[in-house]
């Protein structure tokens, strides 16, 4: 299958993307634009909650494949974001206790593909990402999810935080890999459960790092002190899924 990639340029087609109900995922806007057009468009944003940077116009020169950017660049989700309860009745359907993923911040859009297409073997019921300081659903991420994108809900949330405290309500207990936690085989990682992956980088945030319940960690015997973070999703997914199916 063949993924284009969703790249939006010019203050009309941006605006129609907008009113059309394009889910966009950033917005680039020249530093100073302040016209009608633009107006419109950071207001069509707003009320999207879209993340908007402001730019030079070399930056947007250089981003741009046309030429024509007028100021304005949007870059497009190829696939939609599902809501949080679309993930809930998933699970509901199949009758299981929800297992879902939450990654703290994953920019490396190779690294979403192949977190989703383990979550699709898993069982996972779906995938939760923020809505800053994170790669959303590019064609680079489609095309390595290796078409699992089409059978996972990713639902976009605004503040993580909050999301795990309300699903917390609803009987979510929450499990984020760090490797000042207890090793994973010691734990109970059973029941309705959301295994927290965080950034490339810095790992779990501090405050989402708090609202977890517990801190797991895998066991490593070699000359370095972390995994890449897809390999680390799918070590701990699977851990789950031998918890739930095999005592």
């Amino acid at each position: 299958m063949r993924y284009e990639e969703l790249t939006i340029e010019g203050r009309n087609s941006v605006l129609e993307a907008y009113r059309a109900g394009k889910t966009i995922d950033r917005l680039f806007v020249q530093e100073g634009s302040q016209d009608g057009p633009i107006k419109a468009i950071l207001k069509e944003a707003k009320k999207g909650d879209t993340v908007v940077n402001f730019v030079k116009k070399e930056r947007l020169d250089q981003m741009s494949g046309t030429g024509s950017h007028q100021g304005v660049i949007a870059y497009a989700a190829v696939y939609e974001y599902a809501q949080v309860e679309d993930i809930f009745n998933a699970a509901k359907q199949k009758g299981e206790a929800p297992f879902i993923l939450l990654l703290d911040g994953i920019e490396d859009p190779h690294n979403l593909g192949a977190i989703i297409r383990t979550a699709n073997q898993a069982g996972a019921h779906g995938i939760i990402i923020p809505k800053r300081r994170a790669v959303g659903l590019t064609a680079v991420v489609a095309k390595t999810s290796a078409g699992a994108i089409n059978y996972t809900p990713v639902a976009k949330v605004t503040n993580l935080v909050q999301t795990m405290e309300q699903l917390k309500k609803q009987g979510m207990w929450f499990v984020c890999a760090d490797m000042d936690g207890e090793v994973m085989y010691k734990q109970n990682l059973t029941g309705p459960i959301g295994l927290v992956i965080g950034n490339e980088g810095e790992g779990v945030s501090r405050l989402v790092k708090e609202t977890c319940d517990f801190i797991t960690k895998i066991p490593m015997y070699g000359n370095i002190d972390s995994l890449n973070a897809s390999v680390a999703a799918g070590i701990l997914a699977y851990e789950i899924v031998r918890q739930r199916n095999w005592k």
